[in-house]
């Protein structure tokens, strides 16, 4: 499996999720399977009647989720603006009811599942990200799953004393966070800032 589908399977495995592979095979002609990476069931979800789910979903708001088709696109190099998104068509055909219908019978009568699609990052300029956003929804995306988030929610989730033999992704994390290569983000809100050239050191009181 690509390491950006095993990130998300991860991903969603650390949740609680059972997920299915659409499919383990390469057919030359199954162009609309090939859209859809996952199905996923969530067996413990705890939705809140009255409260909409985010848009870009976080972990916790993932907790949330029921069930879902799942769409992975890895361009990490790529932002997703309104602009890449108009020009970028077949980020939605997982989507369309002829792709989403059979992939949502594999979850066996789940309620209303939503389509998700994992992406590399949105525009952080606020206009350009609810233009993109609106353009998602447009073409009948649910929500999104950004691959930071994942990636924080699986770094989070690795122990330096645990043996991942299992899993060739969390052991290589394991052993970067166990190296230092990976902190956790709120311990670097203690380390000190390096001080620029000649700005000399705070008076002592």
């Amino acid at each position: 499996m690509a390491v950006n589908e095993t990130i998300v399977r991860e991903f969603f495995e650390l949740h609680g999720f059972l997920v299915r592979q659409q499919r383990k095979f390469v057919a030359p002609n199954a162009h609309d399977e090939e859209e859809i990476d996952f199905v996923v069931l969530n067996p413990h979800a705890a939705p809140v009647p009255d409260e909409p789910l985010p848009f870009v979903l976080s972990s916790t708001a993932l907790a949330r989720v029921e069930s879902a088709v799942v769409a992975v696109r890895g361009w990490h190099s790529e932002t997703f603006s309104p602009r890449r998104l108009a020009h970028s068509p077949e980020l939605f055909r997982f989507a369309e009811e002829a792709v989403f219908a059979p992939a949502a019978r594999a979850l066996g009568g789940a309620r209303c599942p939503l389509k998700i699609l994992v992406v590399p990052a949105l525009p952080q300029a606020e206009a350009l990200r609810s233009q993109s956003i609106e353009l998602l929804r447009r073409h009948g995306v649910d929500a999104v799953i950004p691959f930071p988030t994942a990636l924080a929610g699986l770094v989070a989730h690795v122990e330096t004393n645990r043996n991942y033999q299992k899993s060739e992704l969390l052991q290589t994390l394991r052993v970067l966070k166990n190296y230092g290569f990976l902190r956790e983000p709120q311990l670097e809100l203690f380390r000190p800032r390096r001080r620029s050239r000649g700005v000399p050191p705070p008076a002592s009181p």
